[in-house]
């Protein structure tokens, strides 16, 4: 069974799309740590990172690199942050969480965010990806 991921990829789940290319695919996370908290993930279908190809792990990084800037330029904070956990969707995934405190990065603390604020974060951070 596809994981909640493979469909939001696949346009059958609706997301607040960043960026894609042939690989990987980055979306504002709807449960965000902070605004602009965005998930990086190979279309491929894997459930552990470190079950990637190394070529694939490498596009994933690259990918999520390019994404991290533009969130950086899009965001106020002091830094974006990366974290890879795994253990809520069976779908590598690379969080990168813009960073104001350690708060943000806990996983403990989350904001609400309207539709039109997801809309306009996620426009501002794909704007500059381009």
């Amino acid at each position: 069974m596809p994981s909640i991921f493979t469909k939001i990829i696949n346009g059958e789940i609706p997301s607040y799309k960043i960026a894609e290319d042939d690989d990987n695919f980055a979306f504002l996370d709807i449960n965000p740590n902070a605004a602009g908290h965005t998930l990086c993930v190979p279309k491929k279908e894997v459930d552990k990172i470190w079950d990637l190809d190394e070529e694939s792990y490498m596009k994933l990084m690259a990918f999520s690199r390019k994404v991290a800037k533009a969130i950086e330029a899009a965001i106020p904070c002091e830094r974006v942050g990366i974290s890879v956990i795994g253990l809520e969707v069976p779908h590598v995934h690379v969080h990168l969480i813009p960073l104001h405190s350690m708060k943000n990065a806990t996983f403990q603390h989350k904001e609400s965010l309207k539709a039109e604020e997801f809309e306009a974060i996620a426009e501002k951070i794909s704007r500059l990806l381009k």
